[in-house]
């Protein structure tokens, strides 16, 4: 058969390649589907356990996130539509490479560089969207009652703020929030609107 003998033709390193790159982007291709047609919210954060790093007794949340870098506010890098782009560029970079015949040890650098590259874009993308869908006279006090779903970990007892995603004045948007919980809400969590603080805070609730 043409493809057993075509793939058995390949070297080892790039077949683990192509292992990378095709499921990978297979998945990246479903879940643009599943955004277009309304089915998810197409993306999670991951969540490192909360440790208290400064010794206050309060756990200190650990998120991958980088902050205000050239005027970028808190781009979430470290998402599951990042890491799925990360995989397909390092997976299809590492393919034409290696067909290249370039040595193994500079594929590995520039298929990594090129696949952080594009997290970091898919981030930048996905927030300029985010803004695009926000109405700026958006009143957060039409916000009261409705449900969402927790983006970022918010921690108990107002000691910080997370964000969230609600449907607010018929867009889709991102919103800081607190909670007057004892315990954190976490990343995924559904909540409910329950009350404003300050003048761009959201106070929820576990739904």
């Amino acid at each position: 058969m043409f493809l057993v003998e075509w793939w058995n033709s390949l070297g080892l390193a790039l077949q683990i390649f192509y292992c990378i790159a095709i499921p990978a982007t297979l998945v990246l291709l479903i879940q643009t589907i599943l955004m277009f047609i309304g089915i998810g919210d197409g993306d999670a954060d991951f969540d490192a356990p909360d440790v208290d790093f400064d010794g206050d007794g309060i756990p200190d949340d650990f998120d991958m996130d980088i902050d205000d870098v050239a005027g970028l506010e808190s781009l979430h890098i470290f998402t599951v539509r990042g890491i799925i782009a990360f995989f397909v560029i390092f997976g299809w970079v590492g393919v034409v490479m290696q067909s290249a015949d370039i040595m193994l040890p500079i594929t590995l650098i520039v298929a990594t560089a090129c696949g952080f590259a594009m997290m970091v874009l898919i981030a930048y993308l996905f927030k300029l969207v985010m803004r695009l869908k926000s109405n700026g006279t958006a009143d957060n006090r039409n916000a009261l009652g409705s449900a969402g779903k927790v983006y970022l970990t918010i921690p108990p007892a107002r000691s910080g703020e997370g964000k969230i995603n609600i449907m607010l004045q018929g867009a889709y948007v991102e919103r800081n929030a607190v909670t007057d919980e004892a315990e954190s809400i976490p990343t995924g969590c559904e909540i409910i609107v329950v009350g404003t603080s300050g003048q761009t805070s959201l106070v929820v609730k576990r739904k």
